[in-house]
This record gives C-alpha cells, sequence and structure tokens, in this order.
C-alpha cells in the first residue's frame, strides 16, 4: 500500500509539471502563431514573463509585430519599459508609431530617445513630422533643437511650417471691436491717420525656444507705424506714399530677439479720422482748418478786447486814485497858510496879494475861453 501511495504522488507531481507547460501553451499558442507568422517571433517564456510582470501580452506582441512590419527590429524588453513607466498602453503604441514614422523618413532617432521625450512630456508624433518636413525643406534641424522647442510649449511642427511656407499677421489684431481694429496715429500737421498692416514673418529655428511671441512682433510694428507717421510733416506725405511708412518701419530690426523673421510689412489700409466715406478730403479738411483758423482768430480778438476793457478800467481807477490825491492835496493848502500867519511867514497884505492874483488870473482865463469861442448867428 505505500508503495502504491507513493506512486500516485509521483504520478500527480509529474503530472502537474505536465500540465503547466500545456497550460502555457494553450494560453499563449495563438499569440505567439500571430507573431511568428507576423516575423515577430517570440518565446513562450517571454510571454509568461510578461504575464508574471502584469504586462499585456497582447499589446507588445501587437507593438513588436507594427515595428517588424516596418523593418525594425525591436525587442520585448523595450517595449515593457515603456509600458511599466506609466502602465498605460497608449504610451507604447504612440512611441512605437513615431518611431516607424521616422524610420520610414530616414531620420535617425532611436526608442530610448523617442521614450524619454515622450514621458518628459513632449509630442513624439509632431516631433518626428516637423523632423521631416525640415528635412525636406533642406532645414538644418537637429533632434536637440527639436526636442527644446517642443517641451519649451511651442508648436515644432507649425514653426517648421512657418518657415517654409510664410504665415500673416493682422496688424492690429481684429477684433470684434470696431475701434481696436485701425491704429490711430497723428501727423505733425495735427491730422489723425487710421492706419492696418499686414506683417509677413516666417520662423526663426535659432530664436524659437527663447525669442518673443507673435504679440511682440504685432506690438513693434504698431509702435513703429505710429511713430513713422508721426515723424511726418504731412498727411499728405503717408497717403500719397505709405510704403515709405513700410521701409522705415523694416529698418528699425523690429524681429530682433524674437521667433520670427519679418518679411515685409504692407501697409493694407490707411484713412484720415472721421471721413472714409468722403469723396474729397482734402477740400474738406481745408474747410475744417479755415473754419478752425477763424474759430482761432476770434478768440484771439476777444480775448485782446476783454484785455483792452480790463487796462480801461484800470486807467479809470488810476485817474480817481490821482484825483482823490489832487483833493488830498488841495485839503493840505489852508493848513500851510494858516501855519504860515501863525509862524508869521505870511502877512495879510501878502495874502491879498495872491487873491488879488487868483482873480486876476481866473478872469484872463474867462476872457481868453470868451475870446476862443465862435460868434452866434
Amino acid at each position: 500500500m505505500l508503495a502504491l501511495g507513493k506512486k500516485a504522488i509521483v504520478l500527480i507531481v509529474a503530472a502537474v509539471f505536465l500540465l503547466v507547460p500545456v497550460l502555457i501553451v494553450a494560453r499563449f499558442l495563438k499569440l505567439w502563431i500571430q507573431a511568428l507568422s507576423s516575423g515577430a517571433r517570440v518565446t513562450f517564456l517571454d510571454l509568461l514573463g510578461m504575464w508574471l510582470r502584469k504586462v499585456s501580452p497582447q499589446l507588445i506582441v501587437s507593438a513588436r509585430i507594427s515595428a517588424v512590419q516596418a523593418g525594425i527590429d525591436l525587442n520585448t524588453r523595450d517595449l515593457e519599459s515603456i509600458f511599466l513607466v506609466r502602465r498605460d498602453a497608449s504610451d507604447v503604441m504612440v512611441c512605437v508609431n513615431a518611431l516607424i514614422i521616422a524610420f520610414k523618413a530616414n531620420i535617425p532617432i532611436t526608442i530610448a530617445e523617442l521614450q524619454a521625450h515622450h514621458f518628459a512630456g513632449g509630442h513624439v508624433i509632431e516631433l518626428v513630422q516637423a523632423m521631416i518636413a525640415a528635412h525636406r525643406a533642406k532645414i538644418n534641424l537637429t533632434l536637440d533643437v527639436s526636442r527644446a522647442i517642443d517641451l519649451a510649449g511651442r508648436d515644432i511642427l507649425d514653426a517648421v511650417q512657418t518657415t517654409v511656407k510664410p504665415k500673416v499677421i493682422d496688424c492690429p489684431r481684429q477684433t470684434s471691436d470696431p475701434n481696436l481694429q485701425m491704429l490711430d496715429a497723428v501727423a505733425k500737421d495735427g491730422i489723425r491717420l487710421l492706419v492696418r498692416a499686414r506683417v509677413t514673418v516666417r520662423s526663426n529655428i535659432d530664436q524659437l525656444v527663447r525669442g518673443a511671441t507673435e504679440e511682440t512682433i504685432v506690438a513693434r510694428v504698431g509702435q513703429g507705424i505710429v511713430s513713422a507717421i508721426g515723424s511726418s510733416d504731412t498727411y499728405k506725405d503717408v497717403l500719397e506714399n505709405p510704403d515709405r511708412i513700410s521701409k522705415k518701419v523694416l529698418e528699425s530690426g523690429l524681429d530682433a530677439q524674437t521667433a520670427f523673421e519679418i518679411v515685409s510689412i504692407d501697409i493694407a489700409d490707411v484713412s484720415v479720422a472721421s471721413v472714409r466715406d468722403v469723396a474729397n478730403v482734402g477740400a474738406l479738411l481745408e474747410t475744417e482748418r479755415a473754419e478752425a483758423d477763424k474759430q482761432m482768430r476770434q478768440a484771439e480778438a476777444e480775448g485782446r478786447a476783454a484785455m483792452a476793457r480790463a487796462r480801461e478800467q484800470e486807467m479809470k481807477a488810476l485817474v480817481q486814485e490821482n484825483q482823490a490825491k489832487v483833493v488830498l492835496a488841495e485839503a493840505e493848502v489852508p493848513k500851510a497858510m494858516a501855519e504860515a500867519f501863525r509862524s508869521g511867514n505870511l502877512g495879510i497884505m501878502d495874502y491879498y496879494r495872491m487873491k488879488n492874483i487868483k482873480a486876476d488870473t481866473s478872469m484872463r482865463d474867462s476872457i481868453g475861453r470868451g475870446g476862443s469861442e465862435s460868434p452866434k448867428a
């Protein structure tokens, strides 16, 4: 009985050891055949190891098949390392698809570089597409520069496309507010002009990481246009040759330290403020200027008249003041005469002689006035 028991135990153990491989083969047989038929051979031990590490064998095999079909020999360890970082199946497929795109375009990028950039927060598909576009356009764009631009938050693919095909920026930016759709500038003759420009720019790859954005270009161009108009002697010069404004702005080097290179600045619209619908702008402005001059001259004349009236009142007040002084002086005469009588400096005969002289003088004045009058009819 003891011998039979030992034999049964041995048979059970042997059956278990035989059953485990059978179960493994049964579980992964379909996946193994799929990989084998696709040329991406995977061993049963690799599949078992993925299962034990809680990695989806279906995901890894599918990703390896995709790479092998594209001509890239990726081992399962590299693919598992991508999945195990965040256990997200999309990480594996994004990196593999980016590698396939790069390989087909002869862009030398490894799966490790793509993995590092992906987990750093980059966009590997856009990165590869941008490098392909740059390579086709004969633009020197290295992997390090591409990764720096992408991680800086810039759209690397749009930047490369803008380098090949320049884009147009409205200055100022078009908004729903009609008061903000035109630049407002004043020439030296005081005439307000409304201007709208279109700036053609291309990306500057070398300055894309640290360079300023489109908003800086718009602000600098707007400032340059306002300054150029402000230095013009008359609004007629601006209306006659708006291209001079563009040339002057371009010569200012407005694209320095920006992520763009200004190709051209075109004045799309320029008009005199508040007279855009008037046919003869010059006549209207001359009429308004004449009216303004008239009002200014009238204001100056009224100012001078007011000053004259004020001066007249001042002179009248001065006369009244002087008359008051005369009255005060005459009031002192009797006092002085009384003092002279008391001190003996003036005698009574001297006083009568002075009165006679005064009366004689009055008589002579009266005769003189009577002689100058014209005889009555």
